[in-house]
């Protein structure tokens, strides 16, 4: 069963947080943290990972912090997932490289095409989007 972790949900989380800011802001790493009550070093975790796939910049000191390397545009949540996540293969079929035989393949094959399609065809700015059309419910049990 394919399962996104909770860090690439909050990889996200972040990444569209750092996309409603304005276009060059680095926002600070503490405060970020504060603001989705994560801790600093898990935070961290997860921009490093960001930082490494190039998706993310980070510089230190009291105006550094964290910015998107691109434009909302140009970001797709596949590649914000996979930088956390690696493959987002259904079912583990590989093995040292070699696909084994699951039986059914072209039904997996599938599945993965139609996955790796959807996630890939999300860019950051419609996330975001999408974000702000939900803010604003309450809900109340």
């Amino acid at each position: 069963m394919m399962k996104i972790s909770t860090k690439g949900q909050y990889a996200l989380l972040i990444m569209t947080e750092l996309a409603e800011q304005p276009e060059g802001k680095f926002i600070p790493l503490k405060l970020l943290s504060h603001r989705h009550n994560l801790s600093v070093k898990y935070l961290e975790q997860i921009l490093i990972h960001l930082s490494k796939a190039g998706l993310v910049i980070g510089v230190r000191g009291s105006n550094g912090g964290y910015k998107l390397v691109k434009k909302t545009e140009e970001y797709t949540t596949g590649e914000i997932l996979r930088a956390l996540e690696g493959d987002l293969s259904p079912i583990n079929v590989r093995e040292n490289n070699v696909i084994t035989d699951t039986g059914n393949d072209d039904y997996w094959k599938d599945f993965e095409v139609v996955i790796n399609n959807y996630v890939d065809s999300v860019t950051l700015d419609k996330l975001v989007e999408k974000n702000k059309e939900n803010t604003g419910w309450m809900y109340y049990i």
